[in-house]
């Protein structure tokens, strides 16, 4: 077989994660990593979450996203398309049986009145013929090992896609999640405005407050409200997506409130080189890269001649009658050459094209490698990071809300104005729903760390063609 043997490319390569924090990967971690010889499948990831809803919801995903359908449509086709390359291996046997007749004229040109030849004729084949041809140079074996290369590729193409939708699925669930415990926030601190604008209107129609104290507790309230209802809106997105997730019409879909209230599993990243097992992107990647170099094996082959072998086998007569008479046998066989001799470049620039196509895919496989390395480095950082931003808005809360406590019983005790009673509790509000938005963050960055591993899967789920 002509043309350069396949070697994977080298990647840029480093001995870890700089944003690690060792840490937050205990041993104890529920969650680990696939290994290239391991067949234990850890496939289902979202259960590590511990989210009886989201454990119902991710397998429908598989059962019926349309996108993943296409997906899979696509991969067949690739694996069909290697039994039609795999075809060219074998010889193309074929019939055409014919009978017919022709009477001449006997006006035709050329033709004496004396002739002893008749007007017409009769004629049967029943041929059948073969044609092969011999791969001396591995072209149709470079065809055949180029097709199982994409089919593995289209396969890591569906797998790329499933764990994208799966991974859209969790981060969507726990965006309505956090909307929900966002909507029970705004909803119990509009009962609580309610209580305080009629605890102020009271006072105010008791001549103990002024009329501005009522206006601030109304503009307080209705705030409160606007927030409550653009986060229901929010929410009902959100469950929309999820639907079409999960391949339903939103008509028919209904997610459950449940406010989100968890944390972040441990997720051990492990080490970069195995990221290249992990990732069903950069297989993809890899396998177009293998693809490539024998592309250049076929742009090589039309270098060198074509060897095929020819031969036909039948019988011939002028009528059923002497048919099947032995002499009626009719055969060829033969080899034949073919070499172009000039083609003014042609062949010379679909080298070159196969070449340059093979640098391409070269660079992509280390680019995808790259930005692979970039989402699990900013996703660790946005793990580690927000865990500490967790711990001081939880301190930030606490005392925004122990602030807001001492405020109110001031003004109830008439020392402090509604203005500093109203400052107060829109900073404890806002430090509430910022709790909740960094829990969301860190559910969301777990979500997308395990997506930038790869999920469960590995190389070795590759199907081999």
């Amino acid at each position: 077989m002509v043309g350069p043997k396949y070697v994977k490319p080298s990647v840029p390569m480093a001995p870890g994660y700089k944003e690690a924090d060792p840490d937050a990967y205990k041993e104890n971690s529920n969650w680990q990593v696939a290994q290239p010889a391991d067949a234990v499948s850890r496939g289902e990831w979202w259960k590590i979450f511990g989210d009886t809803e989201l454990n119902t919801l991710e397998p429908q995903v598989a059962a019926n996203n349309q996108d993943l359908k296409a997906a899979d449509a696509r991969f067949r086709e690739a694996r069909a398309l290697i039994r039609f390359t795999h075809a060219s291996l074998y010889p193309t046997v074929g019939v055409a049986p014919s009978a017919g007749g022709v009477r001449q004229s006997s006006n035709r040109p050329y033709r004496s009145a004396s002739s002893s030849t008749g007007n017409g004729f009769g004629d049967i084949l029943l041929p059948v013929d073969l044609n092969y041809e011999v791969d001396v140079w591995g072209r149709i074996r470079h065809s055949v090992n180029a097709a199982r290369e994409e089919a593995q590729a289209s396969a890591s193409d569906r797998q790329t896609v499933l764990l994208s939708l799966q991974a859209e699925l969790a981060f969507d669930y726990f965006e309505a999640r956090s909307a929900d415990a966002q909507e029970k926030l705004l909803n119990d601190t509009v009962k609580y405005y309610e209580e305080a604008y009629r605890i102020t209107n009271n006072r105010f129609e008791g001549g103990v407050a002024p009329k501005s104290d009522v206006d601030q507790a109304k503009t307080q309230l209705e705030a409160a409200k606007v927030q409550a209802r653009d986060i229901t809106l929010r929410r009902g997105q959100f469950e929309h997506a999820i639907a079409v997730l999960l391949g339903v019409p939103p008509a028919s879909f209904t997610l459950t409130d449940a406010p989100l209230d968890a944390r972040p599993p441990g997720i051990p990243p492990g080490l970069p080189s195995e990221l290249l097992e992990r990732r069903p992107d950069i297989a993809a990647a890899e396998r177009r890269v293998a693809e490539a170099n024998d592309r250049i094996g076929i742009a090589r082959a039309a270098f060198y001649p074509t060897i095929s072998l020819n031969g036909t086998v039948g019988i011939e007569a002028t009528s059923f009658a002497n048919l099947f008479n032995p002499a009626s046998l009719v055969w060829s066989l033969g080899p034949t050459l073919s070499q172009t001799v000039f083609d003014a470049g042609r062949r010379a620039s679909v080298s070159e094209q196969a070449n340059a196509r093979y640098d391409e895919t070269v660079a992509d496989y280390r680019q995808t490698t790259l930005t692979a390395f970039q989402q699990v480095e900013d996703n660790l950082i946005a793990l580690r990071v927000l865990q500490q931003e967790a711990e001081n808005q939880h301190q930030a809360t606490l005392a925004a809300q122990s602030a807001e406590q001492i405020f109110n019983n001031r003004y109830v005790g008439g020392l402090d104005t509604y203005l500093q009673v109203v400052t107060a509790q829109t900073t404890a509000l806002n430090n509430e729903r910022n709790d909740i938005d960094i829990m969301r963050r860190q559910m969301d960055a777990s979500v997308l760390l395990i997506k930038a591993l790869g999920g469960g899967w590995n190389v070795t789920d590759l199907p081999k063609l």
